[in-house]
């Protein structure tokens, strides 16, 4: 059942408590299953609309806010990749694979595919850093969004609590200095904005401070 001898055995660590939470999950109404269902599987899409969203917002502010708009969705891209090693390092089995149990909301994935940490959850928490750093409010709405995608992912069967509290903290750690070098590039957004880049990155006055 385990994808060989060398692979991590989580369920030693709170291998108790996903099952509890699983337990949950299966006595449910289906209507929350079904909606935790949906989020966990789609909910990402999301972090793109608010990326979008800051995106058009940033055109009549200053370049550092803009900078740090662009810069976004590279932070969460070195984030994910970050963590794709940090999987391949670990190796740790999925606990719908080491742990006995009914079928889980979400399809376990195949042998290999390793659980610790979430990338879901490092995806999230990234997000709501780079946008913490653009714009406090989103970062807020980021963040409750975030939490939300980490406690889908253990309700739907598919990682232990542990690996969405490291996605978090990696999310958060790897990405947070990320956006705030990305206020460099604000000389760089300026010369762009007086040239063909204009309509895209818009007339940015610059006399607009960051929201709290």
């Amino acid at each position: 059942m385990t994808a060989g001898p060398l692979a991590f055995d989580g369920s030693t660590i709170d291998g108790g408590l996903y099952s509890t939470v699983t337990g949950w999950a299966h006595a449910a109404p289906p209507w929350l299953d079904q909606l935790v269902r949906i989020w966990s599987g789609y909910g990402l899409a999301l972090f793109g609309l608010l990326m979008l969203g800051a995106w058009w917002w940033a055109r009549d502010r200053g370049p550092v806010v803009m900078a740090r708009v662009l810069a976004a969705p590279l932070v969460v891209v070195a984030a994910y990749l970050a963590n794709l090693v940090l999987k391949g390092l670990v190796e740790e089995v999925r606990p719908c694979r080491q742990l006995p149990g009914p079928p889980t909301l979400e399809a376990c994935p195949p042998p290999g595919d390793w659980s610790f940490p979430s990338s879901h959850t490092v995806i999230a928490f990234a997000s709501a850093a780079a946008l913490w750093s653009v714009w406090r409010g989103l970062g807020r709405l980021c963040l409750v969004a975030a939490l939300l995608m980490a406690a889908s992912r253990v309700w739907v069967g598919v990682h232990y609590p542990h690996d969405v509290l490291a996605g978090a903290l990696a999310g958060l750690l790897l990405a947070a200095p990320l956006a705030l070098l990305a206020a460099r590039a604000a000389p760089l957004v300026d010369r762009a904005r007086a040239g063909a880049l204009a309509p895209v990155l818009g007339a940015g006055p610059g006399a607009h401070a960051i929201p709290s």
